[in-house]
């Protein structure tokens, strides 16, 4: 059970305190409801390019790095489809200097010419080597607009194209900012070896200044059902051909994540996943395959994923997946085959739950969603689904109207 005390400045920013004795280090984490799906889709890339913007110097700090290392600490951030996250470790004692750093960040970034270059280029060039560049590095910005017709999803984190980047201009940049990184779209949480009247003193002291922005109402686009097949075949230099079959599902806050966990799981996860027996080992079609679940606040996909071994064909590869798939359809789920899948994944959520930076994580992730308690029925949830729900999942998505292909195929 994760134990917290929560509350909320005037100028709307939630703050959560998780006390936590045994580490001497205090973890700083802010989560600002901000991700790709929020970009203009002329403007993509813009939530990425924060993530770096955020280190390039704020109003009174021109060097964010410098005087945390000078206390002991570290820190790092990610950006996805649906939020932007950024969290620093410091040494308890130290904890006012992460409120600090932090804080005058949200108040303003520099805004300086020179630091939007300097971030602008280093997209840029991620951007080049990690996408374009990198076997199989463009896959997400093939399958995503495949899978998606109107819903923002329908790109990566990254962007659409580097000329969004290329393009974004000063007055973008300042209007994004404004618009998301103000204290009512965030969610702090503040773990370890912290006193929760310590935080309050020291959030209400840094953080209470900073003027709230206007609400942010999100009305993305809604995902029309999809009710046919779709395919796209690729030639890369790559070594291998590679499969990619993606399925749509519901979101993170549906009834059924879990049980599409426990579906991924019972497919790919261990020595005993039923793609890693039936096709690596016992067939020999493929040399990897892989089934995971994207995990999106707005639904999201299943994809399933073959590494192909020389000789095999598309058609082959793509039978034996759907092999595997109407199996979940037909055959009864053995007992013991899913209570494993259960068990790894309850053992997944009570390991990650002994660092406190994924316990600060979580507990603002789950506030975001509407309930930062949910942190504490994860377990529950994974351990209800049933037999018959992952048949009935299986038997509504992993269907052929609702999958979309990719045909990765190696120039020889």
């Amino acid at each position: 059970m994760i134990e917290y005390k929560k509350f909320t400045l005037d100028n709307g920013l939630r703050v959560l305190v998780h006390e936590d004795s045994s580490t001497p280090l205090a973890v700083v984490n802010i989560l600002y409801d901000v991700g790709a799906r929020d970009e203009d889709p002329d403007k993509t890339g813009f939530a990425h390019l924060f993530e770096h913007l955020m280190f390039g110097g704020s109003v009174n700090v021109p060097n964010f790095d410098g005087p945390l290392q000078r206390v002991g600490g570290e820190n790092n951030a990610f950006t996805n489809n649906d939020v932007t996250n950024y969290y620093l470790t410091v040494p308890a004692e130290n904890l006012e200097t992460g409120f600090w750093l932090e804080s005058d960040r949200m108040l303003s970034l520099a805004f300086s010419d020179k630091s939007l270059e300097v971030q602008r280029q280093v997209v840029i060039e991620e951007f080049r080597q990690r996408y374009l560049n990198q076997p199989y590095g463009d896959v997400w910005l093939l399958l995503r607009p495949l899978v998606y017709k109107v819903h923002p999803y329908q790109w990566a984190t990254i962007g659409k194209e580097v000329r969004h980047i290329e393009d974004a201009s000063m007055r973008d940049v300042k209007d994004f900012f404004y618009r998301f990184y103000r204290p009512n779209n965030a969610v702090m949480v503040v773990a370890g070896n912290v006193q929760f009247d310590e935080v309050k003193q020291l959030a209400e002291k840094w953080f209470g200044p900073i003027p709230a922005g206007e609400a942010n109402k999100r009305m993305l686009p809604q995902e029309p059902e999809q009710t046919e097949k779709r395919t796209l075949e690729v030639e890369r230099d790559v070594p291998f051909d590679m499969i990619y079959m993606a399925f749509h599902i519901g979101n993170r806050m549906g009834e059924d994540y879990h049980a599409w966990d426990l579906i991924t799981d019972i497919l790919s996860r261990g020595k005993s996943a039923r793609l890693l027996n039936e096709l690596v080992k016992k067939r020999g079609l493929f040399s990897d395959a892989n089934a995971f679940i994207s995990g999106d606040a707005d639904p999201g996909m299943i994809i399933v994923t073959g590494k192909l071994i020389d000789g095999v064909s598309f058609e082959q590869a793509e039978v034996s997946i759907w092999e595997q798939l109407d199996r979940l359809k037909s055959t009864p789920l053995d007992f013991n085959e899913l209570q494993k899948v259960k068990n790894k994944a309850e053992a997944s959520h009570v390991f990650s739950e002994m660092e406190a930076l994924n316990v600060a994580y979580n507990l603002a992730y789950f506030e975001l969603l509407g309930d930062a308690s949910m942190v504490n029925t994860e377990v529950e949830k994974y351990q209800a689904v049933t037999a018959d729900q992952i048949k009935r999942l299986a038997n509504t998505a992993l269907v052929e109207q609702n999958c979309s292909v990719i045909y990765y195929k190696s120039k020889k």
